[in-house]
């Protein structure tokens, strides 16, 4: 190899052109450096926040939100992005832990409206921390999306509020009317969460609604937020005879009550609502809903079209069925996204936010994985309500669907 260099290139020959090419190497990579760079600067974003609960009581609810969003996320900006008049915009989703709490989701809002400056924002999921949420939103002028909160509060009077799910005062009616025919009942007994606004309101509102038109309430128990023993108020809903038994309440404390109410001899049909509706209901009842019916917004279960088409997408991503929570969710981000093509963006936010949240209150109709919808002037949509029963494979099996 010496001999090779002596006779054509010297060594030190070869060292200057080693050299000059690292050097065009060099050149090159820097100048393919600033054209990637040049074009990721040039690709602009849109932040919009998630104020869920990651962690507390019920972290299913946040972490079907969180999936739901990761899914639109990923397929629009691997198809390079949302176009807003003809711009493409790289979506930039931040989600923000509010344990369930409303103190919790009252900072997550003002942290995704000061320090991330956000133009929208997703959630808060239940009532209990959309209410107080809600008003920070309203008050900063930052669109907000309810997927889940069913309370008329989370959006009566407040313009920059909305919500993609049915309410409550449509919700109570329709499980009353739905009981009171499936389960030929006369009389109710009914426990609710006295710490939820949610869980308190619709207890109320079917207690008023049954008293009216069907029959007696001859239990009406509440318990407390961190409770687990639930024996008092079911020994009391066992010995009172009552035809069925009426549970508003987060899945959490349903698969507690329900699983104490088997072990205490109740034997009778139970009725819920839409905060039944978690993958993780079965798990923690025991199986002791199997055969029981609530209200909620989908039915995965022999779904089509575009609602089938969800439902394959989140399990083939995550392996298990979405929940009503992330279907929700799922309509939110749409509606949120298609008032942003609808108004465009200026690039400030104040006035985006302003114009993002008056082309949600203009969409008059939307066709989303849980149904069709129209909205009322206050940003509550009018949508069916659908029943689902418990099957004893743990699946939400649709019933019907149907108005008060």
């Amino acid at each position: 190899m010496r001999e090779t260099l002596d006779k054509g290139f010297s060594q030190d020959k070869l060292e200057a052109l080693m050299k000059k090419i690292w050097k065009i190497f060099a050149l090159g990579a820097v100048a393919s450096m600033a054209v990637c760079s040049a074009f990721a600067a040039k690709q602009k974003t849109i932040k919009i926040g998630f104020n869920i609960p990651l962690t507390g009581d019920s972290p299913k609810v946040g972490e079907g939100a969180k999936c739901a969003g990761e899914i639109v996320k990923n397929e629009i900006n691997s198809a390079g992005g949302l176009d807003v008049k003809g711009t493409k915009y790289l979506l930039d989703f931040i989600y923000v832990d509010n344990e369930l709490k409303a103190d919790s989701a009252i900072n997550v809002a003002n942290k995704l409206i000061d320090i991330d400056k956000v133009l929208a924002s997703i959630g808060p999921e239940g009532s209990g921390r959309a209410i107080p949420a809600g008003e920070v939103y309203n008050d900063a002028k930052v669109p907000m999306i309810t997927p889940w909160a069913t309370n008329p509060a989370a959006t009566a009077g407040r313009p920059y509020c909305f919500r993609a799910c049915f309410l409550d005062p449509f919700q109570a009616p329709v499980a009353a009317k739905f009981a009171s025919e499936q389960f030929s009942a006369k009389s109710v007994a009914i426990i609710y969460n006295l710490e939820d606004d949610y869980s308190k309101t619709l207890a109320e509102l079917f207690k008023a609604e049954w008293e009216k038109k069907y029959g007696k309430v001859v239990v009406f128990e509440s318990f407390g937020q961190k409770d687990q023993d639930f024996s008092v108020q079911l020994t009391k809903v066992v010995n009172s005879g009552a035809d069925f038994l009426y549970l508003p309440c987060y899945y959490n404390h349903v698969g507690l009550i329900t699983s104490q109410a088997k072990d205490l001899g109740w034997s009778k049909p139970v009725m819920g609502s839409d905060s039944w509706g978690s993958a993780d209901l079965f798990k923690l009842s025991k199986g002791a809903v199997v055969g029981d019916y609530f209200t909620t917004h989908y039915a995965a279960k022999g779904a089509t079209g575009k609602t089938k088409e969800f439902i394959e997408k989140y399990e083939k991503a995550y392996g298990y069925t979405p929940d009503d929570v992330a279907a929700l969710t799922y309509d939110a981000i749409h509606i949120v996204l298609q008032a942003i093509q609808d108004a465009g963006l200026t690039g400030k936010i104040k006035a985006d936010r302003t114009n993002v949240m008056k082309a949600m209150g203009k969409i008059s109709s939307f066709a989303g994985v849980t149904g069709n919808m129209r909205f009322t002037p206050d940003g509550d949509p009018v949508k069916d309500a659908v029943v689902v029963k418990v099957t004893p494979e743990g699946e939400f099996e649709y019933v019907k669907s149907l108005q008060p």
